[in-house]
């Protein structure tokens, strides 16, 4: 009996590219077998929604979610997996940077038993030296927090067995990083290494706010080393706090220096210290209070040829 394979799309104001997109997708996946393309609407506010309904009413193979707005993309990627019915699931964004046809090559590595093949960009062709640099720096910082390791340069393009959307499928955090959920479940997995192209058309909607959003996310789903750094700091700083202070009060009292300065830019500093403490500490407990909230992490509005 054959395979059959999900292929998972989100997609956010790409009505300049949706149309291509499925155009590839569906000429690389007719050449596979049995397959289905989900496309998650995700509160697209152009024309893209309008788009994917012409599109499924000719082509029953695809189907749509739309959501009742904007929710995010790792959300619009979970709401897919939760609806995938494939022995495999591809997850691809819409803008082509991510080429379709290395599937085929993917699929390949699952069928001799990779449970996880995910996407290693050798090259980033029509991408900022900023966003390089912070895709860059990214994974070595998460690492070095000693979080899950999680393979670097790559995304949320991959090929995942049915066992492992099952295992992402339990997974309730609603702050999701998913490239990190699906290493920490430590099936076996390997890289397909491709160049990734620039975007097919339009402009990229993934702006500063939300990388530094999905950065977050992940360094405080993987690692609560951050939480040891005030104590940490803590400790180097007394010592020398006080060594500082018997030092102030000596050359004080010998008429050598005025220490109040000084001490009231200790002061400034350690406040800030305080507050910076308390930022992360504050960010950790808000994911906690959205997590007992137990609000669902994404509505949808509308379905089609689910």
């Amino acid at each position: 009996m054959g395979c059959k394979y999900s292929v998972v799309v989100p997609a956010f104001n790409e009505e300049e590219v949706i149309e291509m997109s499925y155009e590839r997708l569906s000429d690389v996946m007719k050449e596979i077998g049995d397959y289905e393309i989900i496309f998650i609407n995700d509160g697209s506010r152009d024309n893209t929604f309008n788009i994917l309904k012409s599109i499924a009413k000719e082509d029953k193979a695809v189907k749509v979610l739309s959501f009742s707005r904007n929710f995010g993309h790792q959300e619009a990627v979970s709401a897919g997996l939760e609806y995938a019915s494939g022995d495999a699931v591809i997850i691809i964004d819409a803008d082509l940077q991510d080429p379709p046809e290395a599937i085929p090559h993917m699929i390949k590595m699952w069928q001799k038993g990779t449970d996880i093949v995910y996407g290693k960009r050798e090259k980033r062709k029509g991408e900022t030296f900023l966003k390089k640099f912070t895709a860059w720096g990214f994974y070595r910082f998460l690492n070095a927090l000693g979080a899950q390791k999680i393979p670097r340069d790559t995304g949320d393009f991959r090929l995942i067995d049915r066992k492992v959307v099952n295992q992402l499928k339990n997974m309730p955090e609603k702050n999701r990083f998913l490239r990190g959920m699906s290493a920490w479940t430590g099936f076996s997995q390997e890289p397909y290494i491709y160049v990734r192209d620039e975007r097919a058309a339009g402009k990229t909607k993934y702006n500063l706010k939300k990388m530094a959003k999905l950065a977050g996310d992940g360094i405080t789903s993987f690692s609560n080393r951050p939480l040891k750094i005030p104590i940490v700091t803590g400790c180097i700083m007394m010592p020398l706090s006080l060594a500082y202070l018997i030092v102030s009060i000596v050359l004080n009292a010998v008429n050598i220096w005025d220490s109040m300065h000084i001490i009231f830019s200790v002061l400034f500093l350690m406040v800030s210290l305080i507050f910076i403490f308390l930022g992360i500490m504050g960010i950790y407990i808000g994911r906690i209070f959205d997590e007992v909230k137990g609000r669902p992490t994404y509505i949808i509005d509308e379905l089609i040829n689910i």
